[in-house]
């Protein structure tokens, strides 16, 4: 079960990481979901250094935490799945 709720985590912090950043992300859903499950970890890692990963009620830090990783690695990953996609070329605007 923990796989599955990560799959969903991750597809949700993904799409509204894709929706904060401005421009096209033009990745698939796939990776949106593993960018968003990275950014997760990242943002568990972060909140547990700063000594805010568990608290008593609802953990607003560590998910904000977790949504601010997902946005770091969707804006990095995309122009380097762009990179590989299209084998270092530049597509014309």
């Amino acid at each position: 079960m923990n796989w599955l709720w990560a799959i969903v985590v991750g597809v949700i912090l993904g799409v509204i990481a894709r929706a904060i950043l401005p421009g096209k992300q033009d990745i698939p859903l796939w990776l949106t979901c593993i960018y968003g499950i990275l950014g997760a970890i990242i943002g568990n890692a972060v909140a547990g250094w700063i000594g805010v990963r568990h608290t008593g009620g609802f953990d607003w830090i560590r998910h904000l935490l977790q949504l601010a990783g997902a946005i770091v690695i969707v804006a990095l990953g995309t122009p380097l799945w762009q990179t590989i996609r299209h084998g270092g070329r530049r597509e014309r605007a």
